[in-house]
């Protein structure tokens, strides 16, 4: 069944400005028009559609997608690049994980700083702010 850009973007659940621009990123491969020269897409764009925003809802980057996409079209290849595209995803995670756990505690010492209420000439987290040496 083809269906036009709107359709789609229904039947996706993702905006047309979203379908055009992974239509210019490559991402999505230019579809057929009709004889009205409107663009007209098959369930395979819906499918191809679903699985980038999968792939983004995990946070990868358009670059890794469209990798993942190269490794889709083609099954035949080894499987062993697919896994190491993710072990470093997952590694980029873990190192994002850390850095906001370093985020936390930095800033659980900084709510420390004032623990009642006081004029804001006497807060401990604006004095803390400015202290730049305790960085």
């Amino acid at each position: 069944m083809k269906m036009r850009i709107g359709e789609l973007a229904k039947r996706s659940e993702c905006p047309v400005e979203t379908i055009r621009f992974y239509e210019r990123e490559g991402l999505l491969p230019q579809p057929g028009r009709s004889a009205g020269n409107y663009r007209l897409y098959g369930d395979e764009y819906l499918e191809r559609l679903r699985f980038i925003k999968h792939c983004r809802t995990l946070d990868m980057p358009l670059n890794d997608v469209q990798r993942l996409l190269t490794f889709r079209d083609d099954p035949r290849q080894d499987c062993g690049d697919v896994n190491k595209l993710l072990d470093m995803r997952i590694t980029e995670v873990e190192e994002r994980v850390e850095e906001l756990q370093q985020l936390k505690e930095h800033l659980t010492t900084l709510r420390s700083q004032c623990s009642r209420t006081a004029p804001v000439e006497a807060c401990g987290i604006l004095r803390a702010l400015s202290d730049c040496s305790c960085h």
